[in-house]
């Protein structure tokens, strides 16, 4: 729609705007007038008119087959458009037309913000289905003449009221019309079993949907007065009513097609089922967290324990080793501990191989530098614990073999996200400018139980590949190439 109206029109952005709240909202009229609806502009020389949007109603057959957006008309062709755009007034004139060996009753609505047409909605009602209407459909019908009314005077939509289509509640769902006074003249079935839902047992025509709606609901003093003037419709509100086990999601809309306040129309759905599946995720999640949560405080207990034995050895290769095994549990409780603070199961990994490269420099505190360039991004958490623990083993292997006692040097960690969406890659590089590989040393083979649980983590849970070679000019570099889930755009 933005397209064609720059490319067709001279309306400014916020004539848009208010022809996007009318989209946003005119489903509501599609499936109370039983009709299709198509958005006809003029074009800036005033001889045409683009259709720039179109809907199709959930409660009755279409009057079009074909997909009408982008359609230019010249002006003239259809008359009803012509008296409607330039009169300001619903025209609903005409004999039916016939499409197809369909007959097809055409109105035109003008659309009109701030005093100023500023196109026409084209109202196409299939007649081959006509049939004595029901109480239901001759309500339906009411509201959308009250609703039609309201556009072409500018008072509907309702300004700053953006309404989510699909999370709404929709006429079908349960529809409610109400009198000036808040007073129920018309509830449809599923609006009434709603408020059986709640705990009601009588009838609702004849009552004050506000005092009803409050009587129902668990007593929350000042509240009630506030639930009992939002359920009156006096205002466009959207809310939702919890008791008796039942929830209930309301939509009122006020009623002004003259200017004058006639009544209400509430739109309402049975939202029970949503929001229990809602809370027990809700649960759930909070459980994974906590989880987590304990998972990390259980790793940073052993690490603690590992310490304390280390503490106790005398000899320096047992203490060194049980000191590794304390990074390796720590490089795993960093990961936990990130899983604990988020709603699913996927890491912002960045931060994570940062932790890694703090944890791990301990080492050899300022003699070499450690650092980070491009950005792991997203990952699951399948992925994130074993990669951390790579990473760790790495770095761990750089730092003590690349480097001698008091030599410097750098270790920096790369990592480049790749591929198509449905074959995304992260490729991954540590590079150190230390002493290099001794001669015939073979990474696939060789190497001590860092670099074996490298390749077994790798090759094994990531499905990823690793390859150990001679940087280019100085050193060691390390290159792991391991598929991944693509991050959403």
């Amino acid at each position: 729609m933005n397209d064609l109206v720059r490319q067709h029109t001279t309306l400014d952005d916020s004539d848009l705007e208010w022809l996007h709240l009318l989209v946003s909202e005119w489903q509501l009229l599609s499936d109370l007038s039983f009709a299709d609806l198509v958005l006809w502009i003029p074009t800036m020389d005033g001889t045409r008119y683009v259709s720039v949007a179109q809907m199709r109603p959930n409660t009755g057959p279409t009057s079009y087959q074909n997909d009408m957006v982008g359609h230019l008309v010249p002006r003239g062709r259809r008359p009803m458009l012509d008296a409607a755009l330039d009169e300001g007034r619903i025209v609903r004139e005409g004999d039916p037309e016939w499409r197809e060996e369909v007959p097809v009753r055409v109105e035109s609505i003008p659309v009109r913000r701030e005093g100023r047409v500023l196109g026409v909605i084209a109202r196409n009602t299939n007649l081959l289905t006509v049939r004595t209407p029901s109480r239901l459909e001759l309500t339906y019908l009411q509201s959308a003449s009250d609703l039609a009314q309201m556009i072409a005077a500018g008072a509907f939509p309702f300004p700053g009221q953006q309404v989510d289509m699909d999370a709404s509640p929709r006429a079908g769902d349960g529809l409610i019309r109400l009198d000036a006074d808040g007073i129920v003249q018309y509830a449809s079935p599923n609006a009434l079993s709603a408020y059986h839902r709640l705990g009601l047992a009588a009838d609702l025509v004849g009552h004050h949907l506000g005092e009803t709606t409050a009587q129902l609901a668990p007593s929350r003093g000042p509240v009630d007065e506030g639930l009992a003037k939002l359920a009156s419709g006096w205002a466009p509100r959207e809310f939702e009513v919890e008791a008796n086990g039942g929830v209930i999601q309301l939509r009122a809309i006020p009623l002004k097609p003259k200017g004058n306040h006639i009544g209400s129309l509430v739109l309402l759905r049975d939202v029970t089922e949503l929001r229990r599946r809602e809370r027990e995720l809700i649960t759930k999640d909070a459980t994974i967290r906590e989880i987590h949560h304990r998972v990390k405080n259980n790793l940073q207990t052993v690490a603690a324990l590992l310490r304390l034995q280390a503490r106790r050895i005398s000899s320096a290769e047992g203490r060194e080793a049980l000191e590794e095994a304390v990074r390796r549990v720590g490089s795993i409780a960093i990961v936990h501990e990130t899983l604990s603070q988020n709603l699913d199961e996927r890491v912002e990994f960045d931060e994570i191989a940062d932790r890694v490269l703090a944890m791990v420099s301990e080492i050899s505190p300022g003699r070499v530098t450690t650092r980070r360039t491009g950005r792991f991004g997203i990952l699951d958490a399948e992925v994130a614990t074993p990669l951390s623990m790579v990473l760790t083993e790495l770095l761990q292997n750089a730092l003590e073999h690349g480097f001698g006692a008091g030599e410097r040097g750098t270790v920096e960690v790369t990592a480049v996200r790749g591929g198509s969406r449905t074959d995304a890659r992260l490729l991954i590089s540590v590079q150190d400018d230390g002493r290099g590989l001794p001669e015939g040393f073979d990474p696939q083979r060789a190497g001590n139980l860092g670099l074996q649980i490298v390749r077994t983590l790798v090759e094994g849970e990531l499905g990823g590949t690793f390859d150990m070679r001679p940087a280019t000019e100085r050193g060691t570099r390390v290159v792991l190439d391991i598929p991944v889930r693509a991050e959403k755009p």
